[in-house]
């Protein structure tokens, strides 16, 4: 039933920025690439800071349940980081001509991608579970340190094209009405998304431990 209510919410979002957004000064309609980008990308930052949280309790317990919502968050954070600079590049196109020239944001975000890369690249790369589990959250803790900085901090530094984000350096809210509601159902979509997306992946690897040790953790 949930599935079906965040469906109709996501097609009710679909709608609304298409059909209820008011072109914006300077960038007309393009501005509803915003409302799928700044979602994917504010998702991202979730699931790294619940990645680490998630790293923090298993380094406290032991218990491999906090493992799967670790590795699992971060999983969903890289592919949403994804998401977020294949959009951020076809915005890049569409205003500047190009899908890469190096910006500050776009910079930072590849170092992000390849940060959250090299975890599941270790975490493949090491076989005893228990091993992999404790190594992975110690990199999780480290790798989320980087996140304000390389998202938040550093490109505001360095002069960029990237428009001012919704909240500018003033801590004010740069949007019309009309956007804003938009935006916000269109955050409260995503992370509903992002959340299913994660019980599923957990759920799943609950699964395969009872299989495989024919009993539930």
């Amino acid at each position: 039933m949930r599935k079906y209510g965040l469906i109709l919410w996501t097609i009710g979002v679909v709608y609304a920025v298409f059909y209820q957004v008011p072109p914006a000064e300077g960038l007309g309609y393009l501005v509803r690439i915003a409302f799928f980008h700044i979602p994917v990308a504010w998702v991202s930052v979730l699931a790294f800071l619940l990645a680490a949280v998630s790293a923090i309790r298993y380094l406290q317990t032991r218990d491999m349940k906090y493992d799967w919502w670790s590795s699992s968050a971060a999983t969903l954070g890289l592919g949403f980081c994804l998401l977020a600079t294949v959009s951020g590049a076809v915005f890049a196109k569409l205003t500047w001509g190009a899908y890469w020239n190096w910006d500050p944001r776009q910079t930072t975000i590849f170092i992000l991608l390849l940060i959250y890369g090299a975890y599941l690249a270790l975490r493949s790369a090491i076989d005893d579970e228990e091993q992999r589990a404790r190594i992975a959250a110690v990199y999780a803790l480290l790798s989320v340190i980087t996140v304000p900085f390389l998202a938040f901090i550093i490109p505001r530094y360095y002069f960029s094209l990237h428009p001012e984000p919704v909240i500018n350096s003033a801590g004010h809210l740069q949007m019309e009405s009309m956007m804003l509601y938009v935006l916000f159902a269109a955050l409260g979509a995503c992370t509903l998304m992002f959340w299913h997306l994660l019980s599923w992946q957990v759920g799943v690897k609950a699964e395969k431990y009872r299989q495989i040790n024919g009993k539930e953790l």
